[in-house]
């Protein structure tokens, strides 16, 4: 199987601080990670931290032998008054060396309720392609939300038109928000998929459970299948989110980790 990047997204171990997620993903034996900068949710690195902060946390990144290369930085992007804050995060991103910055799009709706068509969208991320090119960063736009579909993100990334502008494929999301056909919207959307969340699904559909991979029923052999007979390397970020209660505590995260880089191993992938 061919060499990509294998990362494990921080946002795994939201509740707890940042050295415990570095300390977990480099005993399962991963070498990448996906930084979290999530406003109110789960702020691992947040652009208000002091740069002493920044600097401790990236000299443990560096000490664990764990490279930075992506940061999650959601921000609702149609709300013209948090660009401010998305451009913080590319800033940090760019910071830590990421060349990656991921972002749900957001609640996609104007004043008067309606929503937003793709045209409009895709303006205001265009407004963001200066700064992307500025630092040197992909924007990976997430199956998440009104955007739960690859299908309609792959219109978004067309309309924008800039090859730093690119899908981020969430695995359980496309079923979570979606309710598609995984492997047929993935198919679908190849051409625009510049980063994929490998993340577990199980439960009913709407039922906020996402494991360990391999403990649920997202079609992760298929799906990396479709990804090499296109000859697509994009990276891969684990995302455990575990139920609506969250995980019991960080032993059950780290065991998550554990198994999820057994279930990658048993698929071929070495990192």
């Amino acid at each position: 199987m061919k060499k990509r990047i294998i990362a494990v997204n921080s946002n795994c171990y939201h509740g707890y601080p940042i050295e415990d997620a570095i300390a977990g993903i480099k005993a399962a034996g991963f070498k990448y990670i996906e930084l979290t900068a999530t406003k109110g949710w789960t702020e691992h690195v947040f652009p208000d931290q002091s740069f002493a902060r920044l600097l401790e946390v990236q000299d443990l990144l560096e000490e664990s032998g764990l490279i930075p290369f992506a940061m999650s930085g959601h921000t609702n992007l149609m709300d013209t008054n948090r660009i401010g804050d998305f451009v913080n995060n590319i800033r940090l991103a760019h910071f830590f060396g990421c060349e990656y910055i991921v972002s749900s799009i957001g609640e996609a709706h104007l004043e008067d309720q309606a929503v937003a068509s793709n045209e409009v969208v895709a303006e205001h991320i265009k407004g963001l392609v200066p700064y992307l090119e500025k630092y040197d960063m992909k924007l990976v736009l997430e199956v998440h939300g009104d955007h739960g579909t690859g299908a309609v993100l792959k219109e978004i990334c067309q309309l924008v038109g800039s090859e730093r502008v690119l899908i981020n494929y969430d695995t359980a999301n496309a079923i979570f928000y979606g309710d598609v056909d995984v492997p047929k919207d993935f198919a679908g959307c190849m051409d625009k998929i510049g980063y994929v969340h490998l993340k577990e699904k199980s439960g009913g559909r709407k039922e906020w459970d996402f494991p360990a991979l391999g403990k649920g029923y997202v079609e992760f052999p298929e799906l990396f299948r479709l990804m090499d007979d296109a000859e697509n390397l994009s990276p891969y970020s684990i995302e455990i989110e575990f139920t609506a209660d969250g995980a019991k505590d960080l032993d059950e995260i780290n065991q998550a980790v554990m198994d999820s880089a057994a279930y990658l191993r048993a698929q071929g992938f070495v990192f």
